[in-house]
């Protein structure tokens, strides 16, 4: 095996129904992951990451680069490399499709489904709102439930204003990071944390968006079909942070910033015990139908664009 396989320690082996397995080597997520699950306690279920397939972006540099660093890390927390994903289908129970480009998912998605192994799909989902859809029908073809969310989802502050400490939310204004890539979405590559916990305390229904492009600087604006407003300030220049503000019916409250992945990791796993997903398919389809009509009126010089019409 031309990465060698790690042989698995007593102290990581895991019960059959309990084996994760991670597609995708070439984010930092993998190792952070691996380590908190298998070294976590009692709230990991028994759950443990015990095989991976190192393979994901073919051409992002900082995807590339990073690679080597994951690998090793990840075989120290006693993972064994495998060469291939029906390799590694045939050593584990669940996965994590941990790939940093979103161009490789529906390829890379497909003969998990096909297994019927449930699935996490880390950010971004896919590149394109046409292969968000594909890995969907996929999904709901082989009958195996999957959910994708960026980490700020269950953010405590987040989470404070879903449970209503503001009362119904009027609106929310978040800023993000907005750092674009090649072959995605422009909001898809990394602005879709903030997107994310803009839908998380708007919730579904919103109609039509509108964007403000410049260099260093997207403001995205969506107008829901109550009448709400929400927006998105993605940076590209000077200091930038993944954080926001909630407005409420009786108060106004902070959203973010990122502080840990364990409350995400704390829903993977029970995800991977009941087979619910915490985020539905239509919340995230139409997360992506924002972000396309987000690059949509970019093309239109900053028009409003209904989200119907990007499909």
């Amino acid at each position: 095996m031309p990465f060698g396989s790690a042989s698995l320690t007593e102290g990581f082996l895991s019960p059959s129904g309990k084996r994760i397995g991670i597609i995708g080597l070439d984010t930092s997520h993998s190792q952070v992951f691996t380590e908190a699950i298998n070294n976590g306690g009692p709230e990991m279920a028994g759950y443990k990451v015990v095989a991976a397939y190192p393979h994901g972006s073919k051409d992002i540099p900082s995807a590339l680069e990073m690679k080597p660093k994951i690998i090793e890390a990840v075989k120290a927390a006693g993972v064994e490399i495998v060469d291939s994903i029906e390799e590694l289908l045939t050593k584990v129970d669940v996965v994590l499709l941990e790939s940093n480009d979103g161009r490789t998912h529906y390829e890379q998605a497909l003969p998990v489904l096909r297994a019927g192994k449930r699935m996490f799909i880390d950010k971004p989902v896919a590149a394109t709102l046409n292969d968000a859809k594909r890995i969907y029908a996929a999904a709901n073809r082989f009958n195996t439930p999957i959910f994708t969310s960026s980490a700020l989802r269950f953010d405590k502050n987040v989470q404070k204003v879903v449970q209503g400490s503001i009362g119904n939310v009027m609106g929310a204004d978040v800023y993000t990071p907005g750092t674009l890539e090649r072959g995605h979405l422009d909001l898809a590559w990394y602005a879709i944390h903030g997107v994310e916990m803009l839908f998380t305390v708007m919730g579904e229904g919103c109609t039509s968006v509108s964007r403000i492009y410049q260099k260093s600087t997207d403001v995205i604006t969506g107008v829901w079909k109550d009448g709400r407003i929400g927006t998105v300030r993605a940076i590209r220049e000077g200091a930038s942070n993944i954080a926001g503000t909630a407005f409420g019916e009786k108060g106004i409250a902070p959203l973010g910033p990122f502080s840990s992945y364990d409350p995400l990791i704390n829903q993977i796993i029970s995800f991977f015990e009941t087979g619910e997903p915490p985020v539905s398919q239509a919340e995230t389809i139409e997360i992506f139908s924002f972000i396309k009509a987000a690059d949509v009126s970019k093309e239109k010089d900053g028009l409003a664009v209904n989200l119907n019409t990007v499909g």
